[in-house]
């Protein structure tokens, strides 16, 4: 770690400090959904994981059903499957939407923080 990172690590208070660990840059996958489960929208995070869940079994079942259905039977459970799909794809896109921002949030929090000690340092 260089000066000015010592800098801005010493200018952090306790709650920024945690945050900035919490949001560690060599974070996993799973790591940054558990972390995406916090917050002021951890709640819905955790419900529309719980609702990929869901919808990732029932396309798998209308899959199943579509390939050992018959005629019309076989539209209906392809276009079901088809819309479980287009569900699933903007739930992970919120999802990892949700994750990238936080990312972002870390580093403006950095910024932040490098800013108020070049304002000081200026001052």
């Amino acid at each position: 770690m260089n000066n000015s990172d010592e800098r801005i690590a010493a200018a952090l208070d306790k709650d920024d400090h945690d945050f900035l660990a919490s949001l560690d840059s060599d974070r996993s996958m799973f790591q940054q959904i558990g972390d995406s489960w916090h917050g002021p929208l951890g709640g819905w995070a955790r419900f529309s994981f719980v609702i990929a869940i869901i919808i990732g079994i029932a396309l798998v079942y209308s899959f199943y059903r579509a390939m050992t259905a018959d005629g019309d039977a076989m539209i209906g459970w392809g276009l079901t499957c088809l819309a479980l799909l287009v569900m699933q794809g903007f739930l992970k896109e919120w999802m990892f939407a949700r994750m990238n921002m936080l990312t972002v949030l870390s580093e403006v929090k950095r910024l932040q923080v490098q800013v108020a000690l070049l304002s000081e340092k200026e001052g």
